[in-house]
């Protein structure tokens, strides 16, 4: 943190440092000791001043911002001599059902004010009838996964219903990750949000008969619930960066990822599937900053597994 701070009170630069108070707390201590000094100098109308040990020059115009969302899990509180250095701004939830309807525009809706007040009005359902697991999200990220999928359908099918492309993309973006009992409770919400309308099973065409039969090579049974997680994981994948892969010791999950790898290989080439590379990590063996980088103080940069 100090290599930032040097930079900015160098360069004048104004930084925005995101989710502030995920920083351990006591690394948050020091970080209020470094900032400290930099608003010192500025106050007391320096060209330069001395910044952990090291004389630097000063460009008044610096300034630095945080974000943070108190009452997450993994957050920390900020210490008090860290609070007292920043003016806060508190922020109002947003509206999703207007950021909704606009997204649904762009993406060449024609009813997304009605689709959108339908979409938001079902995550709210869900949070407040569901149970609470710590993997259920009906955040901005939730909201924002779900208009991606509904465009790609829209894209794919423009002729189709829109209350049905919405039905599917909500489906295909949070069935995945519902719990049996839960699963219940999120049909009846459909059920009474969009009546009438019935979601009609995916055809995957070549991508099922190619699943079938690599199931088959691994000699597993092509058991209904194993091929519909399989499917679900390949439409999940289509909207989401990562993944996680959740359930109890020889539940299915390690079986579900190489069938599903296996046949995207297969049909490598074939239409829009290309072949998959699979790198399996223990990130138990190797340090944190094996895993994701870190700066050396003689090199600068080291380079890490993910980067390779």
């Amino acid at each position: 943190m100090a290599k930032f701070f040097k930079g900015l009170a160098m360069s004048g630069a104004w930084a925005c440092f995101d989710e502030f108070n995920r920083i351990d707390v006591e690394v948050l201590s020091v970080v209020a000791q470094q900032i400290s000094s930099v608003w010192n100098a500025i106050r007391a109308h320096k060209q330069t001043f001395v910044f952990e040990s090291t004389e630097i020059s000063l460009n008044p115009t610096t300034s630095v911002f945080i974000t943070m969302n108190p009452g997450y899990a993994g957050r920390s509180e900020l210490p008090d001599n860290l609070v007292a250095l920043f003016r806060p701004v508190a922020m109002m939830v947003p509206d999703y059902s207007l950021i909704a309807e606009i997204l649904l525009y762009s993406y060449g809706f024609n009813s997304a004010q009605l689709l959108s007040k339908k979409m938001v009005a079902t995550f709210r359902l869900c949070s407040e009838q569901l149970s609470t697991q710590d993997h259920y999200d009906y955040g901005m990220r939730a909201v924002k996964s779900v208009i991606v999928q509904a465009g790609t359908l829209k894209k794919r099918y423009p002729d189709m219903d829109e209350e049905l492309i919405l039905l599917r993309a909500l489906c295909d973006a949070n069935v995945p990750k519902f719990l049996k009992q839960d699963l219940q409770l999120f049909n009846g919400i459909i059920s009474d949000l969009f009546p009438g309308k019935t979601q009609n099973a995916t055809d995957y065409g070549i991508l099922m008969s190619t699943l079938l039969q690599t199931i088959k090579n691994h000699k597993l049974q092509a058991k209904d619930d194993f091929v519909t997680k399989v499917m679900q994981l390949y439409d999940v994948l289509g909207v989401r960066h990562g993944v996680m892969l959740v359930g109890p010791t020889g539940g299915g999950k390690t079986s579900n990822l190489h069938v599903l790898k296996d046949t995207l290989c297969k049909l490598d080439g074939v239409a829009s599937f290309s072949k998959v590379d699979l790198y399996t990590l223990n990130p138990k063996a190797i340090s944190m900053g094996e895993l994701y980088g870190e700066f050396d103080p003689i090199t600068q940069f080291q380079f890490f597994f993910f980067f390779v």
